[in-house]
């Protein structure tokens, strides 16, 4: 579980300066300073934007894209205490190198109701729950805003810890359980006709961190990828769809021809009829 997962806790809980004391040995305790700081002002300006939070603004769209995902680590066999297998670690973070606590007031992740507190709350980044377990299961995410009149988004993730079905012999057996296994996705947050405080905090953003910023899974291949086989897939069906039209031409072609020899054949039956009588 990672320490600012803790210091989200405490601020919920009420009791910020206290908990913050507590792990003032592995917190910086000016960084979580700033931090309550942070969200005091994002409710200082709710307040100043009013209940509507400034009005709408007509015809703006803002996109906000993010990953979120899991990465999952085997043991290489079952504890013997509880009969987990992996560590694994679910997290939602900005695809760009931004820091999203400045539209976002928290975030929700609910896990499987065998843990004994499902229910995790963070308020600051990074946006993450580690834990450990044996199987896969559903997590709901639920990604809440500072402005109140900008409804909570919800993301369903499958989370994953085997390269291999449940049931059949897992990577690991193989050999490749030092290697994590990484399942993560890239979505978008779009902010239609935002209001004018979250047009704000929207365009405020600052960067997460002053290095190099990555993710393990590259988006932008993925895309260009996706591209490619969008467009050989378009490609094939403009060819499927060529070759019909031919073929129903060339069906009705032959209907033709076949109508119009019919029509010959009946008219020459009609002939020979008539000359008989």
């Amino acid at each position: 579980m990672s320490k600012n997962f803790f210091v989200g806790v405490c601020c919920l809980g009420g009791g910020t300066v206290q908990c913050l004391s507590l792990l003032a040995d592995s917190v910086d305790l000016g960084m979580a300073q700033a931090q309550i700081q942070q969200q005091q002002q994002k409710g200082n300006q709710s307040a100043d934007f009013g209940p509507d939070s400034g009005g709408r603004i007509k015809g703006l769209t803002i996109v906000k894209p993010l990953i979120y995902g899991n990465v999952a680590r085997y043991f290489g066999k079952k504890r013997e205490e509880d009969g987990h297998t992996h560590e694994w670690t679910v997290y939602v973070k900005p695809y760009n190198n931004e820091d999203m606590s400045n539209y976002v007031k928290q975030i929700h992740f609910k896990l499987h109701e065998s843990y004994a507190d499902q229910n995790r709350m963070l308020t600051a980044p990074p946006y993450e729950v580690t834990e450990t377990g044996w199987g896969e299961f559903e997590i709901v995410i639920k990604i809440y805003f500072h402005d109140p009149n900008e409804r909570p988004v919800t993301i369903y993730h499958i989370l994953k810890l085997f390269q291999s079905p449940p049931g059949t012999t897992p990577a690991a057996v193989t050999g490749d359980f030092k290697k994590p296994l990484v399942s993560e996705f890239y979505e978008e947050l779009i902010f239609q006709d935002p209001s004018a405080m979250m047009h704000q905090l929207l365009t405020n953003t600052r960067q997460l961190t002053l290095g190099e910023y990555k993710h393990d899974t590259d988006f932008e291949e993925k895309k260009e990828k996706t591209i490619k086989n969008l467009l050989n897939a378009k490609e094939k069906i403009s060819n499927e769809i060529a070759d019909l039209r031919e073929k129903i031409k060339l069906a009705k072609d032959t209907i033709t021809k076949f109508k119009e020899e019919i029509s010959k054949y009946q008219g020459d039956m009609s002939v020979d009829v008539s000359g008989l009588s």
